[in-house]
């Protein structure tokens, strides 16, 4: 990967701190991919722990974002999350704190490359580790694990015509067999489903249909009443229309922030049942020092009962989706004349750290658009947002700037979809759990045989794996449910 080392840090460096875990073992002595569900709890802290962490830090000079006291003895914290300016780092943990401004693909543009700026130190054995070995520190700490820039996988005024083909969120739940659910009464009313992004906002798509959502803010996060970006609001449209019965919340999260925000979604009382993540790291041969904490609390909650659904990347690799807890989702493509083929949008390989056994991404798939840009699927989005501006002057989508609808899809859209799909299986049977959910939706997909994935992650063919299981048959995992139901 492309980078150049600068000299300019940010004001707050936000990071990971793993206290001494219970079991005796450092989740840093662990890859994320040897971390699963059935591990995770021996990388959980003691309450007693994490409350002179706590202290300890707060004494020098950080901000505790996590609540660290009043914790319940059964408490699942591996990290807290911490913030301060650049001279706390390097004062309390004696290191020297450098940016790397590294190439990575652009959100909704798999064919342009931008940069973004990571946080490292100058002398890390490891992506944005800062080891307190030798250190006072290192009685109470395993390490820390700095943030690093998430990716965004992207792909009111009236209802825009493009002059082009492309979908509507009612042919969206339509094509993948939900409409049809719903016409018997299922609508995932109820269930509990929160997805991590950028924010979420009551366009009038949401309220003329009579959803509802809260906004929850991630760590350092302000305003939720507002989403910059645009592309949390434009995202869930494709969880309601898939599942408009859905009790949901929005998990507002800065892209230099993400783990902080996934563990905001999890401790919620009651936790999600489902969360769905569009935001991913890009991790293709090395892992970062905050890929072991981010395995531990997906291992965690999933271990807990909630269903992680995540994005598959576009032309990325993407993490946590790699994780073999959660549901990766990649992308189909449907044609105009209802042919289904691999978008060559989305991502597709075998992960380079999950070996034994060997992991696939994705597992299944949702709908989504073809290069360059996926101009695919007509979204609401905040009038004046990143998203409302861009999608219509840079990819010239057939909207106009500021009308608060944009043409775009991606695995960012595929994701909240196929959470969309698990809120109507968990509506129908409220027993199951995240992995007979996952393989329900495996046995049940639609297969595709056409077309190839993302050429940057390797141009697997269909009939090699390019979409897993096939595009997400809601109809068919529906009348499974009811069977085996009937006869049990």
């Amino acid at each position: 990967m492309a980078y150049s080392v600068e000299h300019r840090l940010p004001s707050k460096i936000y990071a990971h701190v793993s206290p001494k875990s219970r079991g005796g073992v450092s989740l840093f002595d662990f890859d994320a991919h040897k971390i699963t569900s059935d591990n995770a709890e021996q990388f959980v802290s003691d309450v007693d722990v994490i409350q002179r962490v706590w202290q300890e830090l707060t004494e020098h000079g950080f901000t505790v974002l996590d609540p660290c006291y009043d914790l319940p003895d059964d408490s699942s914290t591996v990290s807290i999350n911490i913030a301060a300016p650049p001279a706390v780092y390097e004062e309390y943990f004696e290191t020297i704190l450098v940016t790397e401004e590294r190439e990575v693909i652009q959100p909704g543009a798999v064919n342009l490359r931008r940069t973004r700026t990571y946080i490292d130190t100058a002398r890390a054995d490891r992506p944005g580790f800062i080891s307190p070995e030798g250190l006072p520190a290192a009685n109470l700490l395993e390490g820390v694990a700095l943030e690093q820039p998430a990716t965004t996988l992207r792909g009111a005024g009236p209802v825009p015509d493009p002059g082009y083909f492309h979908l509507t969120t009612d042919q969206v739940a339509e094509y993948l067999g939900a409409r049809s659910v719903h016409a018997r009464g299922c609508t995932g009313k109820g269930i509990r489903l929160s997805m991590v992004d950028t924010g979420w906002e009551e366009h009038p798509y949401f309220t003329d249909r009579g959803w509802s959502g809260t906004v929850l803010l991630g760590p350092g996060a302000a305003d939720v009443e507002v989403d910059e970006d645009g592309h949390g609001t434009s995202e869930s449209a494709n969880a309601f229309a898939v599942a408009p019965g859905i009790a949901f919340t929005m998990v507002k999260a800065l892209s230099t922030n993400l783990l902080g925000a996934f563990i905001e979604a999890a401790r919620q009382d009651p936790p999600p049942q489902i969360i769905s993540m569009s935001l991913q790291y890009d991790r293709k041969t090395e892992l970062a020092a905050l890929d072991p904490l981010l395995a531990a609390v997906v291992s965690l909650a999933v271990r807990n009962g909630t269903i992680v659904v995540c994005a598959a990347g576009n032309g990325h690799f993407a993490f946590p989706a790699q994780h073999p807890d959660t549901i990766a989702v990649g992308g189909v493509y449907r044609t105009d004349g209802g042919r289904l083929m691999a978008s060559n949008y989305a991502s597709a390989f075998t992960s380079a750290f999950y070996k034994d056994p060997v992991r696939t991404v994705p597992d299944v798939c949702g709908l989504v658009g073809m290069r360059p840009d996926a101009t695919y699927i007509l979204l609401p989005t905040p009038r004046g947002s990143t998203i409302d501006q861009d999608q219509s002057r840079r990819a010239a989508d057939g909207t106009t700037p500021g009308d608060g609808w944009a043409l775009l899809s991606g695995t960012s859209a595929a994701a909240p979809q196929v959470a969309g799909a698990c809120a109507l299986l968990l509506e129908s049977d409220p027993s199951a759990s995240p992995s007979q959910v996952k393989k329900l939706l495996m046995q049940t997909a639609s297969p595709v045989s056409e077309g190839w994935s993302n050429l940057d992650t390797g141009g697997l063919s269909a009939r090699a794996g390019a979409t897993g299981r096939g595009l997400v048959n809601v109809d068919r995992g529906f009348d499974l449910v009811r069977g085996l139901r009937a006869m049990g």
